[in-house]
């Protein structure tokens, strides 16, 4: 098999009473002040007539709860043409209306299949479930065990930025690390080495399924516990070649800012009850589960899995995030059946999960049963508009632009979307559709077209 090659680029808000729409109504009173210049020092108030009131005229409104059901004999006619096309390889998925439950359309929807991408709905799940959403990871930086010698403690966090306060790196609202030098210097610490520990993580870097090759093409670094700017080469540029090293770089970008010899810079464990010199805090969860959400950025779903492991009890590992993963989901009610993990991204080729689960936990999010996980529907890329949706549903799809909402999924050996879309007759649909076999400059747009179809049904 050739190099991986993970693409995706690029609040209840949306649904049965799903968006709130705020006017402001205001009616002004003008008043004129004229000056008679020949009555000396006199002056007339006179008021204007009083303007047309302003109404409200709302041009976005919340989906009705008794909009018509498509039927499923809809559904089937008008997605048999699109659901046929070669493009989509070897092709399985399931179409369900959102407010009941109901099952409206499926193909092979218990089948396990590559899902890449779209395994980030899980983690957003889990951490929804089992985390507040304004959650946050500590970086800390301790006394060392000699003099002059500090260590850099990884919380967690791959998103601190070597920008000044002020400036965003690739992660808006990420801590920076001229914050620790700042607390550094305050504390009148004098430093000459320095360690970076990073032992909060456990087991390998790479998960099962991911290529080397993927650190060079920007899509995943060694799996550490901080890194600046998700360990990209270029800090702004979303698909840069990322490092092999993150953490030592971290520790490299702090020294240098303290006016150290990065060379100084080793890996090492600070003692357990080292002084605190200096600390800094990683964005809420919310934002950086959007982040990750409609980006589909592999490292910040790999430290979100951890993230929700450590909470949980379990090891900060590959296999303690999959197993905390499976752990959440199944007390929340969800069938796992056919579920294989090796990671909390998606981008090992090894990971496997049916069409029926993804759409069953948006489904969830959509309706009443599961309000913890309604935010993951805000998450979603906008087809056409934001995150790895940007550049699709153009020409031959555009009837779905900024109409569909859904998690990507693109390897070079599969391809997925699992979302929502609202139909012509104001219906909500959830759907998950999966493509293997079929390369993803032949499937994708396929994909597309089949939720642009689904948009574009009346299907009663």
């Amino acid at each position: 098999m050739g190099s991986l090659a993970e693409r995706d680029r690029r609040n209840r808000r949306v649904l049965f009473a799903s968006i709130v729409v705020v006017l402001a109504m205001a009616a002004v009173l003008v008043i004129v002040v004229t000056t008679q210049a020949a009555r000396a020092g006199r002056e007339d108030l006179r008021s204007a007539t009083e303007p047309p009131r302003v109404t409200a005229a709302p041009t976005v409104r919340p989906v009705p709860e008794d909009a018509p059901i498509p039927t499923p004999q809809g559904i089937a006619a008008a997605l048999g043409p699109a659901a046929a096309n070669p493009n989509l390889g070897v092709f399985s998925g399931t179409v369900t209306d959102a407010l009941t439950g109901q099952v409206l359309w499926s193909l092979n929807p218990q089948t396990p299949v590559i899902p890449a991408s779209t395994t980030k709905i899980l983690t957003a799940a889990s951490a929804l479930l089992s985390l507040p959403p304004d959650h946050r990871v500590a970086t800390k930086v301790v006394q060392g065990a000699t003099p002059g010698e500090i260590v850099l403690v990884a919380g967690g966090d791959p998103t601190l930025t070597a920008f000044p306060v002020g400036e965003s790196g690739y992660y808006p609202g990420a801590a920076h690390i001229s914050e620790l030098v700042d607390q550094i210097r305050a504390a009148g610490i004098q430093a000459t080495r320095m360690v970076v520990d990073t032992s909060i993580y456990s087991g390998p870097a790479m998960a099962q399924g991911w290529y080397p090759a993927d650190i060079g093409g920007g899509f995943i670094t060694p799996t550490e516990p901080i890194m600046i700017d998700g360990g990209r080469a270029d800090p702004l540029v979303e698909d840069s070649p990322r490092s092999a090293t993150p953490a030592l770089d971290a520790g490299r970008v702090l020294a240098a800012a303290l006016g150290m010899d990065p060379s100084s810079v080793s890996a090492g464990v600070a003692a357990p009850d080292a002084a605190v010199i200096a600390s800094v805090q990683s964005a809420p969860l919310r934002d950086r589960l959007q982040q990750m959400m409609e980006n589909s950025d592999n490292v910040l779903a790999e430290a979100i899995g951890r993230e929700v492991a450590m909470n949980a009890g379990a090891e900060a590992s590959f296999e303690g995030a999959v197993a905390t993963i499976f752990q959440t989901l199944t007390a929340a009610g969800f069938d796992l059946s056919g579920l294989t993990l090796y990671d909390a991204s998606g981008l090992s080729v090894d990971d496997r999960i049916s069409p029926r689960l993804l759409d069953e936990m948006l489904t969830a999010a959509a309706g009443d049963g599961m309000p913890a996980l309604r935010p993951m529907l805000d998450y979603l890329p906008v087809a056409g508009a934001t995150g790895s949706l940007i550049d699709r549903y153009d020409s031959g799809t555009r009837e779905g632009a900024g109409w569909v909402r859904a998690k990507t999924g693109t390897l070079d050996v599969a391809s997925a979307l699992a979302g929502y879309v609202v139909d012509q007759d104001e219906r909500v649909l959830t759907f998950a559709l999966m493509s293997t076999g079929s390369p993803p400059e032949a499937s994708r747009p396929a994909l597309d077209a089949l939720t642009a179809t689904l948009r574009t049904c009346g299907c009663r």
